[in-house]
């Protein structure tokens, strides 16, 4: 007579049912003395790894693009370097970054695009093996021809591949699939507001949930929302000298930087109204031309204070910086340090602070 002894167990993350088979044949076999085939296990389905729980000010970690030290770095709460590129491999083959303006992970989280803004090209460098590949735009060549950008800004890929980006003196927004304009807001070369058959010179372009994209345009600082079939919606002149890479919020409302000195980072709404501002006039607490404002999904703000060399958290209920990577007014490349930091990303940490790329939502 054969016994069934059923062993359960957890391994990992995995459970685990061992049959162990005691006395007579094993149930692999048949009647007669046959081998049967095993049965085909079904696939097996991991589950999905949760972001971590991380209280205090930076829930996650933040991808930074550090303009001056032609660097990427992914900080966490602690200020620990998780990743960096190019490292000193990559420096030792001649990879190199020039002037990386912004720096956005790519849908699936296995690549981070990045336009090197004076170099006038956009670039993607692959996370794991720190492969970059030319996706627009001649380096070093400043033009509106075919293939040539004018002072790129803000490039992002969306989730069907498309690239899209601010070419800002050029005063349009592109929308590139493999190498080729395949659609446009704006005329080139022709900058004045009047969305969005023509723009002004424009520093974000922001992806909406829907389709549609968040323009700004610097002259007359200028908000608009245009659709995915390219009308405008809504424009708005915000109540800034000049508006830096708006931000959807629940609720209609907008967060945005004030690109000047001294900065601010602030919420408004459709209208214009201000409904929440961070921006001390002077001290250690003042901007020195702040380019991205970003919530984190705690709640608080992240900003981005160019010239002060660093990148600030701001607790909105309590209006008042509350962690910092790098030192206002002390530009360096060692650690705890940045050089005109001009891009970031968040990026949810799993267990162990293991970086969640693929976890990493736009709008």
């Amino acid at each position: 007579m054969s016994r069934l002894l059923v062993v359960a167990g957890v391994v990992g993350a995995l459970a685990v049912i061992a049959v162990v088979v005691r006395g007579g044949r094993s149930p692999l076999h048949a009647a007669g003395g046959a081998t049967a085939a095993p049965q085909a296990r079904p696939p097996r389905r991991l589950r999905p790894v949760r972001p971590a729980t991380i209280a205090g000010p930076l829930p996650g970690a933040l991808l930074i693009a550090d303009r001056g030290n032609n660097r990427m770095l992914l900080v966490d709460a602690h200020r620990r370097v998780l990743w960096r590129f190019p490292d000193a491999r990559d420096l030792a083959r001649g990879i190199r970054l020039h002037f990386d303006d912004d720096t956005f992970v790519e849908p699936g989280g296995r690549a981070i695009v990045s336009n090197e803004e004076e170099a006038h090209t956009i670039l993607s460098v692959t996370i794991a093996s720190h492969r970059v590949r030319h996706l627009y735009g001649r380096p070093e060549v400043r033009g509106s021809g075919p293939g040539l950008l004018n002072t790129p800004d803000d490039a992002y890929v969306l989730p069907d591949g498309m690239l899209t980006v601010a070419d800002a003196y050029n005063c349009r927004v592109l929308f590139i699939r493999r190498q080729r304009i395949v659609r446009q807001l704006g005329t080139t070369g022709v900058c004045r507001h009047d969305p969005p058959r023509y723009l002004g010179a424009v520093n974000g372009d922001t992806p909406l949930p829907d389709g549609g994209v968040l323009v700004s345009e610097i002259q007359g600082s200028w908000i608009d929302d245009i659709s995915r079939s390219g009308r405008l919606r809504w424009a708005v002149q915000a109540p800034v000298s000049y508006p830096s890479d708006p931000q959807p919020l629940p609720g209609g409302r907008i967060l945005l930087a004030d690109y000047a000195s001294p900065g601010a980072a602030l919420i408004m709404n459709r209208r214009g109204r201000v409904l929440w501002r961070y921006g001390p006039a002077s001290g250690w607490g003042a901007l020195d031309h702040p380019s991205l404002a970003m919530m984190l999904p705690n709640g608080d703000v992240a900003i981005n204070d160019d010239y002060g060399d660093r990148v600030v958290i701001v607790d909105p209920r309590r209006n008042r910086i509350v962690w910092q990577y790098g030192h206002r007014g002390r530009p360096g490349r060692g650690p705890d340090e940045l050089n005109t930091p001009d891009g970031m990303d968040f990026v949810p940490l799993g267990p162990h602070e293991r970086p969640l790329w693929a976890r990493v939502h736009h709008p």
